[in-house]
């Protein structure tokens, strides 16, 4: 199998070898990954659990006191070098915090134990973490994710390469974003490790509920190879009644639907609960699952999995008490009938066991049942956005801005200053590279595309105001510069 670069002339590997992953992913498609190394007896447990660990930092230009002209660097190796602003002297531990799985996963298989994390690193803190010189990081993330001894244990979650969130970010820009991300993965820790990444991890848990960006979304997963995504429960309903689920700890089939009336679906694991490091940080899957029994499916008695992500760096739970707790609960769930099992894993066992897609509860994106019940899949686009319009002016709590952790947060009030700019450069994009037809390999392709994915970057939204915009409409414009003297 051939290996892919991870640069290529001084740009991360986002692009040009689609060809060689579609291919790559397609040799391993339906071939189970985890389950010939799994040693949980399926049939006697009662429960299981799954942490996920999410990680990303941005890129900003922010290598020298001229925005202009600024370097595009990692906002954690701006953290490093000014340590005396702000929250700025975390920096140390946040850098640990990218490297410490790669050191705790072997301590603990060498107790004999066997622990278990779930990893979503952003593409942006990949290059940042190698262009600051982390190369330890990365090696120490290599070993567990590479090293035979370890794999088993550890199972990356897909993302989107610019951390871009889902429902306000063109849907032709995030297919991009995913498959940068799976190039870029590969270049890093090889074909190999990348056909072993099943699941995907949306940023910010933000799932499309547009019916038309919905469907975009899980036809990108499927076309790239995805045959799980994770979403919080309070993003999906069901179709039924409009409810959130009511199982929340069995996996569901995801089924969304455009306004011609086509259909895509990909298994969802659901998150539950909001954003709360302290989910994590203090092993609470743990406890909760230990609480449940098995569940009927389709006449099958099933093990619930409870299933919790949150950030893997941020605040003092995560920098302080998630190690020693983390090592505790690995300890104590070890060979127990509750034990820590990852995503694919459990799914890879779910469905030895008799259990099929068809079974699985039907779940859609919320706020879709009031669209259904006066709209009929088919009648086309523009009378979906008629309906949109009335049933906005008939409830203030109705949106399609889709749902995410953060539901207090809208990704596109308040943003008008930054969506302008972001909008421009897509379109630019779309006129002076899709359209024509630019191959993906050549470096001004790859240039562009990188700018692109640097501005699209959820945090210049997140933050909304001072600095932060001001970095995102500088990537901005040096993505609209790129396109307009390059192309």
């Amino acid at each position: 199998m051939i290996e892919l670069p991870e640069y290529i002339n001084g740009l991360p590997n986002v692009s040009g070898f689609e060809n060689e992953v579609k291919q790559a992913l397609e040799e391993a498609s339906k071939t189970p990954v985890f389950l010939k190394e799994s040693p949980v007896k399926f049939d006697g447990i009662k429960s299981a659990f799954a942490i996920a660990l999410h990680m990303h930092q941005p890129l900003i230009p922010a290598g020298g006191d001229d925005l202009h002209t600024a370097e595009i660097i990692s906002n954690l190796q701006y953290m490093m070098e000014h340590q005396d602003i702000g929250d700025n002297h975390n920096a140390p531990v946040f850098l640990w915090c990218y490297k410490r799985m790669g050191e705790f996963i072997p301590d603990l298989c060498a107790e004999g134990t066997e622990p278990r994390v779930m990893l979503d690193y952003s593409g942006t803190l990949l290059h940042g973490l190698r262009h600051m010189g982390a190369n330890d990081v990365i090696d120490s993330l290599k070993t567990i994710t590479c090293n035979q001894d370890y794999r088993r244990c550890i199972e990356w979650l897909g993302s989107a390469w610019g951390h871009p969130v889902a429902p306000s970010t063109p849907v032709q820009d995030y297919r991009l974003h995913v498959m940068a991300w799976q190039q870029h993965f590969a270049g890093i820790f090889g074909l190999e490790a990348l056909k072993r990444v099943r699941g995907f991890s949306p940023a910010e848990m933000a799932l499309p509920n547009h019916p038309d960006v919905a469907y975009e979304f899980v036809s990108t997963l499927k076309e790239c190879g995805y045959e799980w995504v994770l979403v919080q429960e309070h993003t999906v309903e069901l179709p039924e009644n409009g409810h959130h689920p009511d199982r929340p700890h069995i996996p569901h089939l995801l089924v969304c639907t455009n306004s011609e009336g086509k259909s895509a679906s990909i298994v969802a694991l659901i998150k539950t609960q909001g954003s709360d490091t302290k989910l994590v940080g203090q092993m609470q899957p743990y406890y909760e699952a230990k609480s449940l029994t098995p569940l009927e499916l389709n006449g099958k008695k099933i093990p619930p999995l409870v299933t919790q992500i949150s950030d893997g760096e941020n605040g003092g739970v995560m920098m302080n008490e998630f190690p020693p707790k983390y090592f505790e609960v690995i300890r104590e769930c070890n060979w127990s009938d509750t034990p820590a099992m990852n995503g694919t894993e459990y799914l890879e066992h779910l469905f030895t066991n008799g259990i099929t897609e068809r079974d699985l509860p039907v779940i859609q994106p919320v706020f879709q049942k009031a669209i259904w019940e006066r709209f009929k899949p088919g009648e086309g686009r523009e009378r979906l956005e008629q309906v949109i319009k009335e049933l906005k002016k008939e409830d203030g709590r109705f949106t399609m801005e889709g749902g995410s952790w953060t539901n207090n947060l809208s990704w596109v009030r308040g943003y008008q200053d930054l969506l302008g700019p972001l909008e421009e450069v897509s379109s630019l994009f779309f006129e002076k590279v899709l359209r024509p037809g630019i191959p993906s390999s050549e470096h001004r392709y790859r240039n562009a595309l990188f700018h692109l994915m640097c501005s699209q970057t959820s945090c210049f939204r997140y933050w909304g105001e001072g600095i932060w915009t001001e970095y995102g409409k500088e990537l901005c414009r040096r993505t609209k510069e790129i396109l307009l003297n390059d192309f």
